[in-house]
């Protein structure tokens, strides 16, 4: 009784109407079906309609299969391709000669559910699928044509791999599709999106483009297209400033987050990887929205739809760039389009009322006329109401998307797909017995073969496309990568016209991949020059990128390089210190070599310096020969000339030593101009002493006073041979600067040397200080005390003076101290006397040196020609004492 229950058909078992296992849906389907009398079956899958009807969701009845809506011109092209394809190979001699092609085709209605119903119901081989089981008696089935979008093949991929079966898509880019491993017998005459997302790529960095967004439709072809290109471009440091996910079911909300989004976004160029139907939504909004200024990347799923390419679309989609498959002419199709019969099956009726906005159906035309007659208070007066079809409208006027040929791209994929199928069916049919891929080197035949063994002969096809002279073959179940890239230009009418700028080959090697011709693109609002599109402008030579936190790193601050440092190249992440004899320019794009200071002879300070150094030592020589000329007189007697001379001599010193310290540094004016100073002084303070000395009687031999200048010069000499000093170049002290200076050698010695000057100069202050009381009509002990106080004035105020300043200006306040305290002691020591010697001579006598009256108090005091006449006496009397005793 079981086996009652049993139909055996076909190779398999089949359920009766009578099993205990129930069918639980029938499927809703449209297409189209010639089976009869054929030696072969090809199945087919297209999208003919956008979208499955919606349905209310009630559970409360049986479900039914849904319906669909959307008819889709460019796809019914499409589907019309692969009848063709049939229909030529079926007449063709040279290609499978012995075998008539039937056909069974299906309308996936662009839905996952829609696809894998046809796929069951084509592998059942009757109406009503049963999963696992085929059907009936009639022709093997060859191989299943479709099933267009990437999602849809990986559904329908699924299930035919079960059985080992044959599918060959002619639009199911995806590049999740090339795994054998879940999708063992599946191939394409489309290249691969692994292909696409490289070219995109190259595009975007052939451009310089570094902030991009993308959009991507919401399933497996948007979702892997844009995930393999942001990989390389974000690899090549392109940040993408959005990512958003086109829905697929209608969403006003999704739609309008997405719009804002591209508003907002200061993103120029936008990719998208979507079909059009996904896509279309989103246009729609653009052009009420009025989005313009941006260029948009398109995948080849779009690039050339007419469903985007709608009147009005030029101001926010003139200048698309976009890759797509490539095209060719099919000859004879064109005429197969126009030639339809609309009453020949259900989808070229609906067809033909869709695209002549009428019905076929005369009960249907008439009852719509009544309607609209009782919507206007009417009566039906015509006995052929309006909107109704004659059936013999001519499709050749409307050159409407179905019947352009000018751009066919995936139509030729079709194309190529039915022609992939019959060259692997007349390869499997003219196998030479004992000659065969399979076990005993058998072949299979024509009439009973397994999916399998026609698998086997699709996958190692290999032939020419007629008319196209392209040759197809397959590795690992994909064709090569080529594209045409194509550019959106407006055309006299007014009108988006695809030109084509360039192509990209990726099966050749990476650096001929992509050519382009840059001229001859058309950019948005008709600009021949690319646009750009980065998150920040280039960070130009003598900056840095400085990352903005929590910002992409195409986000940055350009920051200019310190001082000292620079960066010569665009875009530079770190700024290069130069080395020490150098500096940065002022726009720090380039080390230059430092600027080399001393205080020269020949600039105007210099000069000035000279000229005032010179023009003292001559007064001081002029002041000495005044002295020589008077020197019988009692005024010059009375300051002992030895002294007054070493005084003056020490004073021609100082002077000149300052021009030792002007020009470049030399190791002999380095050791020359401290010690020339140092000894100047010393015996300048030196002579200073011993006047003081004599005025207060402290020194029994004027000789003594000189032990100073000789503790002095054996000091300096001990420091010019244990560590003199020698010149340097002084790169710390100003940045842009190298300042050519003298090292001292050691501190230690130079502190030595000038504490010791120090110290005779307070001894002599002190001294004047104290000796100033030493009233007459002529106090020498007087001037030795401003010109004291002037020496002191003028090196405390040396030295905040010589710490505040840098490079040669030291040098400059270290000649001024110099030359003011010698100028200082010269005019305060002898300018009374010369002017007694020069002007006043009548006071230059033996009167006016001697003492004057005791005052009130009883003091003594007495003029300096007294108290030297005095001392004279004195150190007489001790020297007369000491022989006596």
């Amino acid at each position: 009784h079981a086996a009652a229950n049993y139909l055996l058909a076909g190779g398999g078992l089949c359920f009766s109407a009578e099993s205990t296992c129930k069918l639980k849906a029938k499927f809703n389907l449209n297409g189209y079906k010639d089976v009869e009398k054929k030696t072969v079956v090809v199945g087919g899958m297209f999208p003919v309609h956008k979208r499955i009807a919606s349905t209310d969701g009630n559970t409360s009845r049986a479900p039914v299969s849904s319906g669909c809506e959307g008819f889709n011109f460019r796809t019914f092209r499409w589907t019309q391709t692969m009848l063709f394809a049939i229909n030529e190979i079926n007449e063709r001699n040279d290609l499978l000669p012995d075998t008539d092609l039937g056909y069974v085709i299906y309308d996936s209605c662009f839905t996952i559910s829609k696809a894998v119903e046809g796929t069951l119901t084509y592998l059942t081989g009757q109406d009503e699928a049963v999963p696992n089981y085929r059907c009936g008696t009639g022709a093997p089935l060859a191989a299943l044509v479709g099933a267009g979008g990437s999602d849809l093949s990986i559904a329908t991929a699924r299930i035919l791999g079960l059985y080992h079966f044959p599918q060959v898509s002619y639009f199911s880019t995806c590049s999740a599709l090339e795994s054998k491993f879940q999708f063992p017998t599946f191939l394409r005459t489309i290249p691969n999106d692994k292909h696409q997302s490289t070219a995109i790529a190259q595009l975007v960095l052939h451009f310089g483009w570094t902030w991009v967004g993308t959009i991507a439709a919401d399933d497996d072809y948007g979702k892997y297209g844009i995930k393999d290109f942001k990989e390389q471009v974000e690899e090549a440091g392109v940040c993408i400033s959005f990512s958003e996910t086109l829905p697929k079911v209608s969403s006003p909300e999704d739609i309008q987050r997405i719009i804002e989004t591209v508003v907002q976004s200061t993103a120029k160029i936008i990719v998208v990887f979507s079909s059009d139907v996904d896509l279309s939504p989103l246009i729609v909004e653009l052009l009420q929205h009025n989005v313009t200024n941006r260029t948009w990347i398109a995948s080849e799923a779009w690039v050339t739809s007419a469903l985007i390419n709608q009147p009005g679309v030029n101001s926010v989609l003139g200048g698309t760039l976009g890759f797509g498959v490539k095209r060719a002419d099919i000859p004879g199709l064109q005429r197969h389009l126009l030639d339809l019969d609309p009453y020949a099956d259900p989808l070229t009726e609906e067809f033909w009322e869709t695209v002549f906005n009428c019905t076929l159906d005369y009960k249907t035309a008439l009852k719509k006329a009544k309607q609209r007659a009782k919507e206007v208070n009417g009566t039906l007066s015509r006995m052929v109401p309006d909107g109704l079809c004659t059936g013999s409208e001519s499709l050749a006027p409307l050159n409407n998307t179905y019947s352009d040929v000018s751009q066919l791209r995936i139509t030729y994929s079709v194309y190529k797909a039915v022609y992939a199928v019959a060259h692997a069916l007349h390869n499997l049919e003219h196998c030479v017995e004992g000659q065969g891929p399979f076990t005993g080197k058998s072949c299979a035949n024509i009439s009973n073969f397994q999916p399998w063994q026609l698998m086997y002969y699709l996958k190692n096809a290999r032939f020419k496309v007629p008319n196209t002279n392209e040759e197809i073959y397959f590795e690992d179940g994909d064709v090569e990568g080529f594209y045409d890239i194509i550019n959106w230009q407006v055309n006299g009418n007014g009108e988006i016209s695809y030109v084509t700028v360039g192509h990209y080959n990726g099966s050749v090697a990476t650096g001929d991949r992509m050519f382009i011709m840059n001229d001859s693109i058309v950019w948005n609002n008709e600009v021949l020059e690319p646009p750009r599109s980065v998150c920040s402008e280039n960070c130009q030579p003598g900056t840095r990128k400085g990352i903005r936190q929590g910002e992409p790193v195409c986000c940055f601050d350009c920051i200019p390089c310190a001082d000292g440092e620079i960066s010569n190249t665009t875009d530079a992440r770190e700024c290069i210190l130069c080395s020490g004899d150098y500096w940065s320019n002022d726009a720090h794009d380039a080390c230059v070599a430092k600027i080399i200071e001393f205080l020269a002879f020949g600039e105007p300070l210099g000069i000035t310096l000279i000229v005032i150094s010179a023009f003292g030592a001559l007064i001081t020589i002029a002041v000495g020969g005044v002295f020589v000329v008077h020197i019988s007189t009692p005024l010059v007697k009375a300051n002992d000339p030895l002294l007054s001379f070493s005084l003056l001599l020490s004073l021609v010193v100082t002077f000149l030593c300052s021009i030792v310290f002007l020009g470049e540094p030399q190791k002999w004016s380095c050791m020359t101009s401290q010690v020339a100073l140092a000894l100047g002084f010393a015996l300048c303070l030196s002579s200073i002493m011993g006047k003081l000395d004599m005025l207060m009687l402290l020194l029994q031999i004027l000789e003594c006073h000189f032990i100073d200048l000789i503790i002095q010069a054996i000091a300096c000499t001990v420091w010019l041979l244990v560590v003199p000093p020698h010149p340097i170049k002084n790169t710390s002290a100003q940045n842009i600067k190298i300042i050519l200076e003298c090292d001292e050698g050691s501190v230690i010695f130079i502190c030595c040397i000038f504490a010791y000057d120090i110290l005779l100069a307070l001894l002599a202050f002190i001294f004047a200080f104290i000796a100033r009381k030493l009233e007459d009509h002529f106090s020498e002990a007087k001037g030795l005390t401003f010109g004291m106080l002037v020496f002191f004035i003028v090196w405390i105020s040396f030295v905040p003076a010589y710490l505040s300043t840098r490079g040669k200006f030291m040098v400059a306040v270290q000649i001024f101290a110099i030359l003011a305290s010698s100028f200082g002691l010269l005019t305060c020591i002898f300018l009374p006397k010369c002017y007694i010697l020069l002007v006043k001579p009548e006071r230059n006598t033996e009167e006016m040196m001697k003492p004057r009256a005791k005052p009130r108090d009883g003091t003594s005091t007495g003029t300096s020609a007294s108290i030297a006449t005095t001392a004279t006496e004195v150190n007489a009397s001790t020297a007369s004492t000491a022989i006596d005793d």
